[in-house]
């Protein structure tokens, strides 16, 4: 069954949550002028094939990779992280001020499905600063050491001059995978990436490979809601990037200073209420851990779809900590110390975060205006964070409205996930188009039934469906 929607338009979705997508001249102008500090003490790194791997279209490049065979069987791999530091940080009269400002007000890129609002003008996201292919760029480079089980022994950050060899998307990457040709950048991606996710099992971590819903439009210009391709290559690389995240966290822990993502452990009662969900949407986890479990999950369907969805109420909680002045506690996801430090072009701490690990590195203090910010900057995150789970989710509630607004009192297919007796409602996962929503009526969890829908209001952003159906 195909829905269809007319065009979409989230204008007013930015304009309700004041989420600008436009720069001030003077801010574009000054993120034009601005220039690399670190330009004569960098590491010529050139000689290195790194590629990058993004969803297509992507201009804003934050980072690239080239993996390589280490000594004693195990493996070398390079990371580089566009050094956005390098054209913002400083207080001298060169220092684009007005940007830095205006990235602290914004804290992230905020993904509309139309177009982001982005955290730096265009000018340096998507050109400049951005790890593109074939011109030289300013980067912090991160090399790994890693073992035969994907363990890492040791880890160096320095600043370094990169060229990107390639411009990958995932699409092509994983058609590269499947028909046994894949660049020689990342040859042994695959083979790295399923180490370092057995090591996440060792860990307990978990993993949410939540795939997107997206709007898509066919060739007569209607929009269809879809699930987007979750491929095994968004999972190896995103396994480079956690890797980075904790090597930067543990670095930052040991040393007492620097910025940590932090996430308590899911409470016993909400495991359990996920093992029972879980079990409505048709999974038996046994013996299994959670993490095991969701390792085996394939994302790409509705119901794997839905589990991850319902996994993320084992993951609140999620804050900053400032070292030094905040407790250092562990990310329960990832099973160890974390820091945001692998996309400083769409995150503001990220810039931060690296300052320190360089400033660790190089023997050196770490920078004064990391210093001095560092407070606004956690601040920052919070509140920006914070915004863009709403504007996602508006977005969301939007184009679902939209795209079922012609099918009121239709009856669909679904499976019911959890219900609310005493309100006698329940939460339900409708198979097509793949939607989570709320139901009047409370028929049994994990039940296959069939639903109403009564209510699809693009104004107000609102489904709902109806049990018994009609």
């Amino acid at each position: 069954m195909k829905l269809y929607a007319a065009p979409l338009d989230f204008d007013n979705v930015a304009a309700e949550f004041q989420v600008s997508r436009d720069f001030d001249e003077h801010v574009t102008d000054q993120a034009r002028a601005a220039v690399d500090q670190f330009a004569a003490s960098r590491r010529d790194a050139r000689d290195l094939p790194l590629v990058t791997i993004d969803p297509p279209g992507s201009k804003d490049l934050d980072q690239a990779v080239y993996i390589t065979s280490g000594t004693a069987g195990g493996y070398r791999v390079y990371y580089a992280i566009a050094d956005v530091g390098a054209w913002l940080g400083g207080t001298g009269e060169e220092a684009p001020a007005a940007v830095h400002a205006e990235s602290m007000a914004r804290g992230q890129t905020i993904y509309l499905p139309d177009s982001p609002a982005r955290l730096h003008p265009p000018v340096l996201s998507e050109d400049r600063a951005s790890l593109l292919e074939g011109v030289d760029r300013p980067a912090v480079l991160f090399s790994f050491d890693l073992d035969t089980d994907g363990e890492v022994t040791d880890f160096f950050v320095e600043r370094a001059l990169v060229r990107s060899r390639a411009r990958l998307d995932y699409d092509g990457v994983h058609e590269d995978l499947v028909h046994g040709r894949m660049n020689s950048a990342i040859r042994l991606l695959p083979e790295v990436g399923q180490l370092r996710q057995a090591s996440a099992l060792r860990r307990e971590a978990i993993s949410l490979r939540i795939p997107s819903q997206r709007v898509v439009e066919d060739a007569d210009g209607r929009f269809e809601l879809e699930i987007e391709p979750r491929h095994e290559v968004m999972d190896y690389n995103s396994e480079i990037s956690l890797m980075a995240g904790m090597c930067a966290g543990q670095l930052m822990h040991s040393h007492g200073v620097g910025f940590l993502r932090t996430l308590p452990g899911a409470s016993p009662e909400a495991e359990e209420e996920f093992r029972a969900e879980a079990r409505a949407l048709g999974f038996e986890l046994g013996e299994l851990s959670i993490s095991e479990f969701l390792r085996r999950v394939d994302a790409s369907s509705p119901r794997g779809m839905a589990v991850m969805r319902e996994a993320l109420r084992l993951l609140r909680g999620a804050d900053y900590a400032l070292l030094g002045r905040d407790e250092g506690q562990i990310h329960a996801g990832i099973g160890g110390y974390y820091a945001h430090v692998t996309a400083p072009l769409r995150r503001l701490i990220d810039r931060f975060g690296l300052e320190v690990c360089l400033a660790i590195c190089a023997g050196t203090d770490v920078p004064e205006w990391v210093q001095a910010d560092g407070e606004e900057a956690v601040a920052s995150m919070r509140r920006s964070s914070q915004l863009a789970s709403q504007v996602d989710k508006a977005c969301l509630q939007l184009t679902e409205a939209t795209v079922l607004e012609p099918w009121v009192g239709t009856n669909f297919s679904a499976v019911v996930l959890s219900r609310n007796a005493e309100r006698e409602t329940a939460r339900l996962l409708v198979n097509e188009p793949p939607v989570i929503g709320q139901c009047v009526g409370a028929p049994e969890p994990g039940s296959e039934t069939s639903v109403s829908l009564v209510t699809a209001e693009p104004e107000e952003r609102a489904v709902k469906f109806a049990w018994p159906a009609d």
